[in-house]
């Protein structure tokens, strides 16, 4: 793909009914945001029925019930439904190795593929909001000062709230090095990185 802003992105969250869909779990929700440049230019949610009864664990969790997935569209139709919106962009998930799993493994069983790379923003977080006291979602919005936008673990509004945190890290750096422009491809990068050499990396990408 060519090179991307970091501010033009697909923002997502799943709902679940476990850990891995290793181990037969499937998606009950998914939301997402398109962020360009920097503006949240469009919305997806939708629930969807994993064909099984959730327990009753991830109906507290999530807020998401049996009674509400009943009727619901199967993954299947959803997913492929996804797969349009997702197309040709970018994609942002906090904690994003537990999302890639799922959309990996649901988009799958439709056959359909994206071909956007994926960056964590919890990852991200690490390295620039080093003195936050966890990197949860939750935590970082209350640290960052961004608004809360519904209940967390639900996944349009945790994909929403990523998506602020995207662009408050995003803003950070701008500030603190002044650096016009960001590419999703620099805060890749710099997710890979040991947060020691953060402000080395950031400080190199200011010269260029």
């Amino acid at each position: 793909m060519q090179r991307i802003s970091a501010d033009t992105v697909v923002v997502l969250d799943f709902e679940t009914t476990g850990l891995s869909p290793q181990y037969g779990d499937r998606a009950i929700e998914i939301g997402a945001v398109l962020l360009e440049q920097g503006v949240i230019a469009g919305r997806f949610q939708r629930l969807m029925n994993p064909g099984f009864r959730i327990s009753s664990f991830i109906e507290r969790y999530t807020g998401i019930t049996n009674a509400m997935l009943k009727g619901q569209p199967r993954c299947e139709e959803v997913m492929a439904e996804f797969s349009e919106f997702i197309a040709g962009h970018n994609m942002v998930a906090h904690n994003a190795s537990f999302d890639r799993h799922f959309l990996d493994s649901e988009l799958k069983r439709v056959n359909r593929a994206y071909e956007g790379d994926y960056c964590c923003s919890l990852l991200v977080s690490r390295r620039i909001y080093q003195d936050s006291p966890n990197h949860k979602l939750q935590t970082l919005v209350s640290h960052a000062g961004i608004p809360e936008s519904g209940s967390f673990h639900r996944a349009l509004s945790d994909a929403e709230m990523t998506a602020h945190l995207w662009m408050s890290m995003i803003e950070r750096i701008r500030r603190q090095y002044r650096i016009t422009e960001i590419f999703f491809d620099h805060l890749s990068e710099l997710s890979k990185i040991d947060k020691l050499y953060t402000h080395r990396y950031l400080t190199s990408l200011a010269k260029c």
